[in-house]
């Protein structure tokens, strides 16, 4: 994969930028700090992409990673879709960076994401928003009594400092028990898994690697529960 592969930490400039961007959230500052945001934003992220990603493919195998920040590869862009939301503020006050795993697009498929904003960065892994066939086959996963079974054990041995996003819907799906031992997992429209927070200490450090890693490592199980589902549609 190309691209940079020194990653040491970002230096304490980027979690600044993000800082500063939530009080000047306008295209004039924007175009005014455009190489702040291209030195201390996309090339230290382009290097963590590729330094992670090939330790990704340790615990997950066919883990896909993209350099491009054009929001076709693993950054996520920092352009805002305000078509439909009241508030038009044009940037995100964040960064994303997603690792994916699966033919197809990338925010459809289980990976391992990276946020980073001006508190800090965070660790999450799973799919968060599944489409209507991964949903499908999702919930005929959870009631199957292997791999049912398998996520309730991984969900169970995750370490107490990670949250699991919460269930979607009210009521059992129509066409399932509501009396069924899984049956709060059918409340989901999505299943991931976020890690403790990083100060901005860690973020500017070489150990972020290593910190971030083994949290992602510790995900990994369900992942990898999910690449399953997605294999079954």
């Amino acid at each position: 994969m190309p691209g940079k592969t020194n990653f040491n930490g970002y230096p304490s400039e980027t979690t600044q930028f993000f800082d500063d961007i939530k009080e000047n959230n306008n295209k004039p500052w924007f175009l005014e700090h455009k190489n702040d945001y291209q030195t201390f934003v996309v090339e230290p992220t382009k290097a963590f992409i590729v330094t992670m990603g090939q330790r990704l493919e340790t615990v997950a195998p066919a883990i896909q990673y993209d350099t491009r920040a054009n929001g076709s590869g693993s950054m996520m862009r920092i352009y805002r879709d305000v078509r439909f939301s009241k508030d038009k503020s044009p940037y995100k006050t964040w960064l994303g960076v997603i690792f994916w795993e699966g033919i197809g697009k990338k925010t459809e498929k289980p990976g391992f994401y990276f946020s980073l904003d001006a508190e800090g960065a965070r660790p999450h892994a799973g799919l968060y928003g599944f489409s209507k066939p991964f949903l499908a086959a999702y919930r005929e996963a959870v009631v199957d009594d292997k791999l049912g079974e398998e996520l309730v054990s991984i969900l169970a041995t995750m370490p107490s400092a990670y949250t699991i996003n919460d269930p979607h819907y009210k009521r059992v799906p129509r066409g399932y028990d509501k009396e069924h031992p899984r049956a709060n997992l059918l409340l989901h429209k999505g299943l991931g898994a976020s890690g403790p927070r990083f100060s901005p200490d860690i973020v500017s450090s070489p150990d972020l690697l290593d910190v971030c890693f083994e949290h992602f490592r510790q995900m990994a199980p369900l992942q990898q529960w999910l690449v399953k589902v997605d294999q079954r549609i």
